[in-house]
């Protein structure tokens, strides 16, 4: 195999390794997926200021995130059937992050429960709730993320209804896979993949499955997820989930300034500027546009953190730059785990620091707390607020 030098490496291996349907999920977006094209394409109108003759010794890409040390400023975004691109993803994601010394973040559709991950990881890891119209499994679900001593809940507010995505319609999604002609003539060309998913236990969604009530079978997960994510979801939601989790609370969803600022005003500790990776409102704003002016909106008011069309170490660089505190990547890492498994993971995040590390110094600086929009070329109409 050659040397993997980039994220698209680790893609071209995911593409050949996993069922059409699942990778198909993770590179996909909602309607006409032009927010998801956005994510990534926007970052390439931002350029970088090279300097030279400074000292590039002693180099740190070390940030905080929430007050606790981190490798660099990244974390694993929560990926809802992350089992499927690999089995026993989660658990693998999960220790691969560990290692490196970021932090995990568990998706509430996750194929691994709260506990499998907890049972193979030592270090506290973040979970993501959605919110669901049966408040009583919804505070259950809290107290086994409590149970489990995860050190963050990321609240995600942008799913209340599922935007339309149409490869997974086409493909018939769904964990396990239905085993229809079309599936199983693409899924035996994946022996690598069908030989892990032989060797696992873990196929539907662990932490729904016999948890919810009276939910035995979610095959069909589009029906299912129309039916229990609750569209009634609002600001006040806030103040009984801070009260049940009393931890780190983070809210995810977030692509607007009013927002923002009514996000400050719950007592939250951070909120991610997010799109849900174009998945959800297509012809919305890339999440990178609106950083800087959500950034300005706020403040140091609560913890700004990034999400959306990260595929390198200089989309991380521009982020922090634009004033980000922390980033987080998706369909980065996902690659690597589809491609690799748990050190296709590690290589995505090898991969990243890398470039983090080299494009940081060639900037001029010595540590990325040091980063600011004094190293970056931003063009005059970039920011977000355009005209209604």
């Amino acid at each position: 195999m050659a040397p993997i030098t980039n994220i698209y490496d680790l893609k071209a291996l995911h593409k050949k390794r996993t069922p059409k349907m699942f990778y198909d999920y993770a590179e996909s977006g909602s309607w006409s997926e032009q927010t998801f094209r956005d994510n990534v394409d926007d970052f390439g109108k931002i350029r970088l200021r090279q300097k030279v003759a400074v000292d590039m010794s002693n180099r740190s890409t070390q940030m905080p995130i929430l007050g606790q040390d981190a490798t660099m400023p990244v974390s694993l975004a929560p990926i809802g059937m992350l089992g499927m691109q690999h089995p026993d993803g989660e658990i693998l994601a999960a220790q691969a992050a560990e290692a490196f010394g970021i932090p995990f973040t568990l998706s509430t559709m996750s194929i691994c429960s709260i506990e499998d991950v907890a049972e193979h990881t030592t270090k506290p890891f973040w979970f993501q709730l959605y919110v669901m119209k049966d408040r009583d499994f919804i505070e259950r679900l809290i107290d086994r993320a409590k149970a489990a001593k995860c050190s963050a809940l990321v609240l995600t507010y942008d799913l209340q209804i599922l935007g339309q995505r149409h490869k997974d319609i086409k493909n018939g999604l769904s964990a396990p896979p239905k085993p229809t002609l079309a599936n199983l003539i693409n899924t035996a060309t994946k022996l690598r993949w069908v030989k892990s998913y032989l060797g696992t236990s873990r196929r539907e969604f662990r932490n729904i499955v016999g948890h919810a009530k009276n939910v035995t079978d979610m095959a069909n997960l589009g029906a299912w997820t129309a039916e229990q994510f609750d569209p009634k979801l609002n600001w006040d939601d806030v103040a009984w989930i801070k009260d049940r989790w009393g931890g780190p609370l983070i809210l995810k969803g977030i692509l607007d300034t009013e927002d923002a600022k009514r996000a400050v005003q719950t007592g939250a500790d951070a909120l991610i500027v997010s799109n849900h990776g174009g998945r959800q409102l297509d012809g919305a704003l890339s999440s990178i546009r609106m950083l800087p002016d959500i950034v300005d909106a706020v403040g140091d008011q609560i913890e700004v953190h990034f999400d959306g069309g990260i595929r390198s170490g200089q989309d991380v660089l521009k982020a922090i730059s634009m004033g980000a505190k922390s980033t987080m990547i998706g369909r980065a890492f996902v690659h690597g785990l589809g491609a690799m498994g748990k050190a296709g993971v590690t290589e995505a995040l090898n991969v990243i620091h890398k470039e983090l590390d080299t494009t940081m110094a060639l900037c001029g600086e010595r540590e990325l707390k040091n980063m600011g929009r004094h190293n970056l070329l931003i063009p005059h109409d970039f920011r977000g607020q355009w005209e209604p």
